[in-house]
């Protein structure tokens, strides 16, 4: 069993910056894919960002490229979502999850296996 904190959220002007945590249980966090999804209010989950396992190779999608980048941290278990120059479109409620023994990214929400409860991000004008 994994299980995923997420911490770091909170309310921002637009064009500021938060940097969200997420810290994974499990002895194998250096096999997991990671990713990050936000849901807004009456929306689809929506994927953004994933990084592989040794972090080497990274994924975004295209309305949070050169914004927001995703890191990991394999000693301390944890994967990270710095975003800046925040929109009120960023706001939604951000989910990390894992994709567990999957060596290649992914968007899919269907091949992540382990989700946390979510951390809120809301982007005032």
């Amino acid at each position: 069993q994994v299980q995923l904190v997420e911490s770091g959220g909170g309310l921002v002007q637009a064009g500021g910056s938060l940097r969200l945590s997420c810290a994974a249980s499990g002895r194998t966090f250096s096999m997991y894919g990671m990713g990050w999804f936000r849901q807004a209010p009456g929306k689809e989950r929506e994927f953004v960002a994933a990084i592989s396992w040794s972090g080497s190779s990274t994924y975004y999608t295209d309305s949070v490229k050169g914004r927001f980048t995703i890191s990991r941290d394999n000693a301390k278990n944890t994967v990270y979502l710095q975003m800046n120059s925040l929109k009120p479109e960023d706001t939604a409620v951000y989910y990390c999850a894992a994709a567990v023994y999957r060596a290649t990214i992914t968007s899919r929400v269907d091949d992540y296996n382990y989700w946390g409860q979510g951390t809120q991000v809301t982007v005032s004008s």
